[in-house]
């Protein structure tokens, strides 16, 4: 039997701040141990699952939440890929072409982007704007409990982006392709 009342009560509110001070209220752990608690064993197991990275190929997972959100998130993710081969000059083959106009706009504005943080935290908060947008009516439903869980990942995600690591990596690795052409 689910307990969703329960579990959302539990539930704390928190912001999807790209400040690295900020401090969530819950890891995910914590909130799957929760899912597992309160939710029916296949929910928990659907929540258990939850990804920000859809598999390649379509396949159901029980909730039409989770199925348009993962459809949108894999359009985006092969817009991506597509446009930043085209920037690169090379092929992308076998991929199927993203049918979203808005994913695609997303997209081509992030790849246009000169800072790669910038364009992650532009794409982070297109992903925010997109799940505030699918945001179930019933606030004490297992599609929002996924939403929930979809947005805490989204902002744990957010706040492993440090701009200082993240331009000593891009050096770094920036050292290592100059360093094998020579």
């Amino acid at each position: 039997m689910e307990h969703l009342y329960y579990l959302m009560a539990q539930l704390p509110a928190f912001s999807s701040s790209d400040d690295a001070n900020y401090k969530l209220p819950i890891t995910t752990d914590y909130f799957k141990d929760l899912c597992g608690r309160f939710m029916s064993a296949k929910s928990a197991e659907t929540a258990r699952n939850l990804s920000l990275e859809p598999p390649l190929e379509v396949k159901p997972t029980g909730s039409v939440f989770l199925d348009a959100w993962y459809d949108k998130e894999r359009n985006l993710r092969l817009a991506l890929v597509q446009l930043r081969a085209l920037k690169m000059k090379k092929e992308t083959k076998n991929l199927p072409l993203p049918n979203d106009g808005d994913v695609v706009q997303a997209a081509r504005t992030a790849v246009g982007m000169e800072n790669p943080l910038g364009a992650e935290q532009f794409l982070n908060q297109y992903r925010l704007g997109v799940l505030d947008r699918m945001t179930p009516l019933d606030m004490f439903s297992a599609d929002s409990v996924y939403n929930y869980g979809l947005r805490l990942m989204l902002a744990e995600r957010m706040k492993k982006f440090d701009k200082d690591e993240g331009l000593a990596s891009y050096h770094k690795i920036y050292d290592e392709i100059l360093g094998e052409d020579k």
